[in-house]
């Protein structure tokens, strides 16, 4: 997603590292659910996670922002659902 990167933001209204750490929280999340067979889970995450982030989306007005940020959303989501699958199968 490189070739989509945003300009840097300086404002010092977030959390430092936070978007890390939820993608990794949230990939974790996704692997266990599959794990666990809770599809149904895995739904209501993604409805969350929409719900959330509407109202930055919305705010910021800005397309490219929430471009990226869907990208981005269901590439970690479709990588999590797909590694998980994989280890299903595997074990």
């Amino acid at each position: 997603m490189s070739k989509w990167e945003l300009e840097e933001d300086n404002s010092d209204d977030s959390l430092q590292n936070a978007g890390m750490y939820i993608g990794i929280l949230e990939r974790l999340f996704v692997f266990s659910f599959i794990i666990l067979n809770q599809w149904s889970a895995i739904g209501l995450l993604i409805a969350a996670k929409s719900v959330f982030r509407f109202g930055d989306l919305s705010r910021a007005k800005d397309r490219k922002l929430t471009e990226y940020m869907l990208i981005g959303s269901l590439v970690s989501f479709g990588l999590s659902i797909l590694i998980g699958l994989l280890y299903k199968y595997l074990i």
